[in-house]
């Protein structure tokens, strides 16, 4: 403990009794003690403080013969800070209350009288705990998302961070191809910030977005008196751009008459804005990206092949989110708290039925369109955790008859489930399994799976 007497480290004691207040504030006098008498003021020392470890009495005012406070108390801690420690004082004949206290999220519980040496083991052993997982947290999304904003645990999507990473300190072109919403300006944006124009403006223009008829003046800019309505001199998307990223979504909707100025801009880095003469110089980096078979349209004629070997100088295939293994139930879940945060829903989890679903639907709409019903049923969810219903999906069959494809399949995706609804932890995910972990750590080398270590301890916790 001597980090945290080093820094002072609070602890939140929520109890009644001005003589057992001050026997635990002499006692813990290494800890920034800080105390309340109802459940009222403790919501608001624990909001000010942000208390890793709370020690907290069950029978609290109004109520102070009773649980109910003490309980209601309780859910609210874990509403506001679920990490946050919780620590119950029962008396000797409160067994089964303090059972109950465990059940709905409490760390431990200690039965008065108070022994000061027992419940400081139990307190400098909650501390230490919650360093664990919050180190934990920290390693997990640090695996979670190998790149900004990208979350993935899917060994062809780690190979494309690689990837993504020797390629964004160039000024090579790029372009992403992929399905709609598997994410290609999230990797755009990514390579940006990897890049030395990070601090510059990263402009996007969805060319499928705007009508032909304007997309040259979305690009290039115009002078006054162009055409009708160009009442003053506006810069384009491209001279926006200068010095930053350029994204050109949905490349593959370009109209062909302005396919060939976008090709004489990227090979000579001048515009002229419309109904300009002057040509301007521009420093920009240019990403692209399609989810349309640009060889199929240059040999259908409704690409150039000129450009399509220009802007494909280093062309990156961005999976669709059925075939990433154990993204899936990941991504729910990074979006289950994201908006249960955002629409603040006491939201905890998915039930057994939802991940399944979760786990076997297509999702022909990729990220986007499990974001949208991951939203939809954080609002619409009637309990803590979501349902099937909720989502709105079905669980699909499927009928594959290799055997022993189909047994590798399911041990490996069995693997990254596990992986993903236990945080990384190896003894939870063996456990979850039914195995023990030197067959679970076999079955990772058998299929050469990437893991992230849980920190010492924690495991056996």
């Amino acid at each position: 403990m001597s980090k945290q007497n080093a820094r002072k480290t609070t602890l939140l004691i929520i109890e009644d009794d001005r003589g057992l207040q001050s026997q635990l504030r002499w006692h813990f006098d290494q800890f920034e003690t800080v105390f309340a008498e109802n459940r009222q003021d403790a919501i608001a020392a624990l909001r000010l403080h942000e208390a890793a470890v709370i020690i907290q009495d069950l029978g609290l005012p109004p109520d102070e013969d009773g649980v109910d406070e003490g309980f209601k108390c309780i859910q609210d801690i874990l509403r506001i800070s679920p990490a946050s420690k919780i620590i119950v004082m029962t008396g000797k004949t409160d067994h089964e209350h303090a059972i109950r206290a465990v059940a709905m999220g409490a760390y431990d519980y200690y039965q008065k009288p108070v022994d000061p040496a027992t419940l400081d083991l139990i307190v400098q052993r909650a501390f230490h705990i919650h360093e664990l997982e919050a180190d934990n947290r920290r390693l997990s999304q640090a695996q979670q998302e190998p790149l900004h904003g990208l979350i993935t645990h899917d060994p062809l999507m780690l190979k494309i961070c690689r990837q993504l990473e020797k390629i964004s300190p160039t000024t090579v072109t790029c372009t992403l191809l992929g399905e709609s919403g598997t994410g290609k300006e999230v990797l755009a944006r990514a390579i940006h910030q990897l890049s030395p124009r990070r601090d510059r403006r990263f402009i996007a223009i969805n060319c499928a977005a705007v009508p032909e008829n304007l997309i040259e003046s979305e690009l290039f800019g115009y002078e006054k008196g162009a055409f009708t309505g160009a009442n003053k001199q506006t810069m384009g998307k491209v001279e926006t751009a200068h010095e930053g990223t350029l994204f050109l979504d949905e490349i593959g909707d370009m109209p062909l008459n302005l396919q060939s100025k976008l090709l004489r801009f990227l090979q000579e880095r001048v515009i002229e804005r419309v109904g300009g003469r002057t040509e301007i110089p521009v420093d920009v980096r240019v990403i692209c990206a399609t989810n349309k078979n640009l060889q199929q349209m240059v040999y259908d004629g409704t690409f150039r092949e000129d450009l399509f070997y220009r802007i494909c100088e280093m062309t990156v295939e961005i999976p669709p989110l059925r075939m990433r293994s154990g993204d899936k139930v990941l991504l729910a879940r990074h979006f289950m708290n994201r908006f249960a945060k955002e629409h603040r829903q006491q939201i905890t989890g998915f039930t057994p039925d939802a991940v399944a679903s979760i786990e076997s639907y297509t999702w022909p709409g990729n990220i986007r369109e499990m974001e949208n019903k991951v939203k939809r049923a954080v609002i619409m969810a009637d309990s803590r955790h979501i349902t099937r219903d909720d989502l709105g999906l079905e669980i699909a069959g499927d009928l594959s008859l290799n055997l022993r494809h189909v047994r590798q399949e399911a041990e490996r995706n069995a693997i990254l489930r596990a992986l993903s609804m236990t945080d990384n932890n190896i003894s939870a995910a063996a456990k979850l399994l039914g195995i023990t972990r030197p067959t679970f750590y076999d079955l990772i080398k058998k299929y050469d799976m990437p893991v992230t270590q849980v920190p010492n301890g924690i495991e056996n916790e």
